[in-house]
């Protein structure tokens, strides 16, 4: 299914169509504040081993990464922070950020990479904020890659849906993504460390 969501103002009655497929243990795309996102409820694991097939990887090695929308939700799935980091999140968050950091116990095992870590997505767009608002809890979030070796990214979401419609439930349609992924900042350590350079720019 193709559904187009409008990121001002998202409709809730198309929202709550979203969720209830994400309850059901569905994989959909959605529009991110940088590239388009292919996701799933963090707690289907039959829908993340299906995003691992889809992009031709294993579940336990892939980078996951949760899209929140808003820092509360990070006491439920990352280890306490230093007020340092949390004050860096806090000033740049929403926006087009992935915040690397150390996860608790209640994040799947599937999402959890080697070194128990988890990104953190809040992205500054309206549609997957929705979404996790409706959902009560993250959803998980991985880029779209593109096979062109010149486009990284396709930034299409109707050549998104040609792509992508027999494997995937639902695309949004959100309008055109970007076609640069999000920054990385790796906060496991002593000093925050950018780790991608990409869209966004720290403050």
């Amino acid at each position: 299914m193709l559904l187009r969501i409008y990121p001002e103002n998202p409709s809730s009655r198309q929202i709550r169509t979203v969720v209830e497929c994400l309850l059901d243990g569905g994989v959909i795309i959605y529009p991110t504040d940088t590239v388009y996102g292919m996701g799933c409820d963090i707690f289907k694991s039959k829908a993340i081993e299906r995003i691992a097939q889809i992009k031709g990887i294993k579940a336990e090695k892939a980078n996951f990464s949760f899209i929140c929308s808003d820092l509360s939700q990070l006491s439920d799935y990352t280890r306490p922070i230093t007020n340092d980091v949390f004050k860096l999140m806090k000033k740049n968050l929403p926006g087009p950020f992935t915040f690397i950091l150390n996860a608790s116990n209640s994040v799947p095992k599937l999402i959890q990479s080697k070194k128990k870590t988890v990104g953190i997505r809040i992205p500054g767009n309206n549609i997957p904020l929705e979404i996790v608002n409706e959902l009560g809890h993250p959803i998980m979030s991985t880029s779209i890659h593109d096979d062109d070796e010149i486009l990284e990214y396709t930034t299409d979401p109707e050549l998104i849906y040609e792509k992508y419609k027999d494997l995937v439930d639902i695309v949004i349609d959100g309008g055109f993504g970007d076609n640069e992924a999000s920054t990385i900042i790796d906060c496991t350590g002593i000093e925050p460390l950018i780790i991608r350079e990409g869209k966004g720019e720290l403050i």
